[in-house]
């Protein structure tokens, strides 16, 4: 099957679709598959841990403004780019592809060409992106929003990317993913809360839910490796993701606060600048690592904390700890509640509420035999729905349905 991948990043720019997508493609092409990415930036001509995936690059016409953007990363806009179209034009016409699979806003660039390309064309919605356009349904940075109202929505959007970028975004965004739903041939939501925000069902559109996947790292890195000196000499508790405010920080610091004879918080990733100056004592903020190295932080912690505020759609950090054997405490909202199975593989509270995150952060941390118990259904969940060959093999027959008709 000849597969091609859209991507506006690829490693090694890092995040987590971008992981997802590298690692799909692997997994792809070492089931025999004929598998290229076209992506944005980021990307070298061809993916060093996999020779058989062909990376591409499209020049986007939008980039070229770059009033438009705040920081390096350059986003593919909401509405068909026309370097990207022409890029994409060329690469359907060289590779053929059977499938096409876009995984964010690069796959608006393919609509135009959809009909006349002769692939099957499925959208991986990794976040509320086709209804929402800041893609976390969050109003204003401050409160889940569930409405769905022209006037609420864009001017939300101009308060957080800025009036005229923002309007733009939201007004683009609300035309085209009509045109998307009634051209898609099968969306793919990575949890139901996705399937949820992003209105398919009141689209009518074609859609499967399937989660995003966790390789096993190929090798334990080096015990000698510098990042590893930032952490705590003791056992800690473990957040991995950027350390913003819809991730649930203040709220996790607050209830870190409140924890007596606390073992140390770590948090993994990169940190608001403000921020590092005002966590309290006990708290250690390394910083972002390299993906390779997050496996062995999660062994080395004692359990993980997720008490976003914000739709967090899958988050492979969850996935992550559960591999390593840790139990989670997390919010009970979006992709968070269809991966921690509550008091199995570890404690769902309420979004926001810092006294039950408390309450949960101290009964796992005084309490080993549940840490192992939650750390071992953990373990055994992912196997059974989170690991990478688990979930490629559904992808696998999502093709083969599409194709079949």
């Amino acid at each position: 099957m000849r597969i091609l991948l859209l991507s506006q990043f690829y490693p090694p720019v890092t995040g987590g679709v971008e992981v997802h997508v590298a690692a799909l493609a692997r997994g792809l092409a070492e089931r025999g598959h004929r598998v290229m990415v076209a992506t944005l930036d980021g990307a070298e001509t061809g993916d060093g841990r996999c020779v058989r995936v062909d990376v591409r690059r499209v020049t986007s016409a939008a980039s070229r403004a770059g009033f438009l953007f705040s920081t390096d990363r350059r986003h593919a806009p909401p509405v068909p780019d026309p370097g990207v179209m022409l890029g994409l034009r060329r690469l359907v016409a060289s590779f053929r592809p059977e499938i096409v699979h876009a995984h964010n806003w690069l796959g608006r660039s393919f609509l135009p060409l959809a009909r006349s390309a002769g692939a099957r064309f499925i959208v991986t919605l990794h976040d509320c992106g086709a209804a929402c356009a800041q893609g976390r349904r969050m109003h204003r940075g401050k409160e889940y929003c569930v409405t769905d109202g022209l006037v609420r929505c864009t001017a939300c959007c101009a308060s957080f990317y800025g009036p005229v970028k923002g309007t733009l975004t939201a007004l683009g965004n609300r035309l085209m993913r009509s045109h998307e739903a009634a051209t898609v041939d099968l969306y793919v939501a990575v949890s139901r809360a996705v399937a949820e925000a992003n209105l398919l069902d009141a689209s009518g559109a074609r859609y499967a839910v399937v989660p995003n996947f966790v390789a096993e790292p190929s090798a334990h890195p080096r015990a000698g490796t510098p990042e590893f000196g930032t952490l705590p000499s003791e056992p800690f508790v473990l957040q991995v993701g950027d350390v913003v405010s819809d991730k649930g920080v203040s709220v996790l610091l607050d209830a870190f606060r409140r924890l007596p004879n606390a073992p140390p918080l770590v948090l993994l990733g990169r940190i608001t600048p403000g921020l590092r100056g005002s966590l309290p004592p006990g708290v250690f903020a390394p910083g972002l690592w390299p993906h390779g190295l997050i496996a062995e932080a999660w062994r080395r912690s004692l359990f993980g904390t997720m008490p976003s505020i914000c739709l967090d759609a899958c988050p492979t950090s969850a996935m992550e700890a559960m591999a390593a054997g840790r139990a989670v405490v997390a919010s009970a909202r979006g992709g968070l509640s269809d991966i921690v199975d509550d008091g199995v593989t570890g404690i769902l509270v309420p979004p926001g509420d810092s006294d039950a995150l408390a309450a949960a952060m101290r009964r796992i941390a005084e309490d080993p035999q549940l840490r192992q118990r939650m750390g071992r259904a953990g373990r055994e969940r992912f196997e059974r729905r989170f690991r990478s060959d688990v979930v490629i093999e559904r992808i696998e027959s999502l093709y083969q349905s599409v194709l079949s008709g």
